[in-house]
């Protein structure tokens, strides 16, 4: 059965939607897993308070839900410290999913910024920023750089890491169907296989980590008409 794959805006897990219930509803991307929608549901794992024979539910704690706060590189600076100091920080952005969205790519050493870039698309989606913000740090950086890479989505983190090296033997084709997004996929990919000193690596969003939120503010700029 031919499926796409999401990555949920909730816990960041890459998951699979088949095609035929696509099908159903053009345009429409889903945006959280079926475990965390579930759970977000009145009654649900989230919402149960008690289990059977009215005692209390033994289990993991329920995730926090990230909260994006829309905040100025300034705004970020100020309130910010933590995380890593070194690195590359990329992020992408998108409202409505399809619909108007932005990348952000900032890189430091010792804290002190080195490069930033953004853009913006006036059409999009949110995975194809984040793809696009990775493109634009791997063209950050010389061959022979040896860095990490952090990026918040692991769909594009495993992407890159795990999956794209069997879709290439494969005549850049799942065996499920189709790569979405392939040409980001690809150019993020060969820009990977040049720079082997890079390091591709996933960090979780809005948990505190300085350049994380600053790459975000660069990638939500076009939200606050900010170039």
């Amino acid at each position: 059965m031919v499926s796409r794959s999401f990555e949920c805006k909730t816990c960041g897990k890459p998951f699979s939607v088949k095609s035929e219930i696509l099908a159903r509803y053009p345009g429409w991307e889903p945006a959280q897993c079926f475990p965390c929608k579930d759970a977000a549901k009145p009654g649900g794992r989230k919402g149960r308070g008690k289990g059977r024979g009215g005692s209390k539910a033994k289990g993991r704690r329920p995730r926090k839900k990230t909260r994006e706060e829309n905040l100025t590189t300034a705004q970020v600076l100020a309130k910010y410290s933590g995380g890593p100091q070194d690195g590359v920080f990329t992020d992408g952005a998108c409202t409505g999913n399809p619909g108007p969205g932005g990348w952000g790519v900032v890189h430091v050493k010792d804290g002190e910024i080195l490069e930033e870039r953004n853009g913006h698309d006036a059409d999009t989606t949110n995975n194809r920023m984040e793809l696009q913000a990775l493109i634009a740090a791997y063209e950050m950086l010389p061959a022979d750089a040896k860095v990490k890479v952090y990026s918040d989505s692991n769909l594009c983190v495993r992407t890159i890491n795990e999956w794209a090296a069997g879709w290439k033997r494969l005549g850049w084709r799942r065996k499920t169907g189709p790569v979405e997004n392939l040409e980001l996929v690809r150019r993020a990919y060969e820009l990977s296989l040049k720079r082997p000193g890079v390091e591709l690596v996933w960090i979780k969003a809005h948990a505190g980590s300085l350049w994380n939120e600053y790459a975000d503010a660069l990638a939500t700029a076009y939200a606050r008409d900010e170039r």
